[in-house]
C-alpha cells in the first residue's frame, strides 16, 4: 500500500500536524509520499520522496491550483490512499481531490481497527468502522490522534512540482483574526477544565472556585459546553481553544481524542478521575482516582490557605 501524505504550511512555517500523517501511514503499514505547499527554508524531517511547491508561487491555500497539485502528485505516484490532517485545508481540500478521482472519502479518522477506519459518531460519543468501497480513498485524521512515537527524522529528497496554464481566479490574500469572545485561554498559565464528570450544571461554580484558588482560567470539554453548562469561549480542544499552559487541571474528563489536541502540549497535567483507566490518564503527569466533587473541594480549601 502507498499513502500520498499532504503536509500543512500556514504563515511561513511547517505545521507539526504534518508528522502525524506520517505516523498514521506507519500504523496503517503504507509506503508514503509527501506533498508540500510550502518552502525550502521550512521542509519537513523525513526520509522518502517529496513532492514541493512553492506557497509564495500558489499561496498558502488556493483550492484550484493546490487540488491540480495533488492530482499531479497522484497521477506521478498512483497512491493508494490520500492523507490530509482534519483541518480548515484538510476538510475543503480532500472532498474536491476525491470528486475529481471519483474515490471514496473517510472523515475525521481516530483510529485504525484491523486495517479499516474508526471514526466518531452521535457527537464522539460512539464509533463507527468503515471501510470504502472504491480502490483508490481519500482520507482525513483527527488532529492529535495519531501521534508520532519519538522526535521526526530524516532528510527528504524534493522533488519540484510547477503547474502549467492552470490560472485560478481565486487569490490566496492572508489571514484574519477570528474577534475573540469571551475568555483567550491560549495565554492562561493555569486552567482547570470542568468535564462530563463534574455531574451537573450547577457544580461547574466548584470547578471555577479551583481555578480562582489557583488563579488560573476555567475552561471546559465539549459535552459540558454542548450541555449548555459553559459558554464556548471555554472550550477547550479541536473545536474550542488549542493551549499550552504551565499547568492543566482537569476534572471529570475522560480524555477524548479531541480534547487531548487541544491542552497535551500543557507543561504539566493533573486528571482527577473516578476511572483509573481513563484515557487521559496516559498523558497526566499525575493522575488523582477519586470523585471530583469530593475530592477537589477539599484541594481548593488547601490552595486557599
Amino acid at each position: 500500500m502507498k499513502a500520498l501524505l499532504i503536509g500543512e504550511y500556514r504563515q511561513g512555517k511547517l505545521l507539526d500536524t504534518t508528522y502525524e500523517l506520517k505516523a498514521f501511514a506507519d500504523r496503517l503499514g503504507a509506503d508514503s509520499v509527501m506533498l508540500l505547499v510550502g518552502s525550502d527554508s521550512e521542509l519537513p524531517k523525513y526520509d522518502g520522496t517529496l513532492y514541493l511547491a512553492d506557497a509564495a508561487k500558489y499561496g498558502e491555500y488556493n483550492p484550484d491550483q493546490h487540488k491540480q497539485l495533488v492530482l499531479q502528485a497522484v497521477e506521478k505516484e498512483n497512491p493508494d490512499c490520500i492523507v490530509f490532517v482534519h483541518s480548515s485545508y484538510g476538510w475543503d481540500l480532500a472532498p474536491r481531490v476525491a470528486v475529481a478521482l471519483k474515490a471514496g472519502q473517510v472523515s475525521e479518522i481516530v483510529a485504525l481497527n484491523e486495517g479499516a477506519y474508526e471514526v466518531n459518531a452521535c457527537n464522539a460519543k460512539l464509533r463507527r468502522t468503515v471501510t470504502p468501497k472504491s480502490g483508490r480513498c481519500v482520507l482525513t485524521i483527527q488532529a492529535g490522534a495519531f501521534t508520532p512515537s519519538g522526535e521526526p527524522q530524516g532528510t527528504p529528497q524534493p522533488e519540484r512540482l510547477e503547474l502549467s496554464g492552470t490560472a485560478s481566479a481565486i487569490e490566496f490574500v492572508g489571514y484574519e483574526a477570528a474577534e475573540q469572545k469571551g475568555v483567550d485561554l491560549s495565554k492562561a498559565e493555569v486552567i482547570v477544565s470542568a468535564g462530563r464528570g463534574v455531574g451537573k450544571k450547577d457544580n461547574v461554580p466548584v470547578i471555577a472556585a479551583l481555578a480562582s484558588a489557583l488563579g488560573g482560567e476555567l475552561g471546559a470539554s465539549r459535552p459540558v459546553v454542548d450541555a449548555g453548562w459553559v459558554d464556548h469561549s471555554h472550550q477547550v480542544g479541536t473545536t474550542g481553544q488549542t493551549v499550552s499552559p504551565k499547568l492543566y487541571v482537569a476534572c471529570g474528563i475522560s480524555g477524548a481524542i479531541q480534547h487531548l489536541a487541544g491542552m497535551k502540549k500543557a507543561d504539566f497535567i493533573v486528571a482527577i478521575n473516578k476511572d483509573k483507566d481513563a484515557p487521559i490518564g496516559e498523558i497526566a503527569d499525575v493522575l488523582v482516582v477519586a470523585d471530583v466533587m469530593q475530592f477537589v473541594p477539599a484541594f481548593t480549601a488547601k490552595c486557599a490557605r
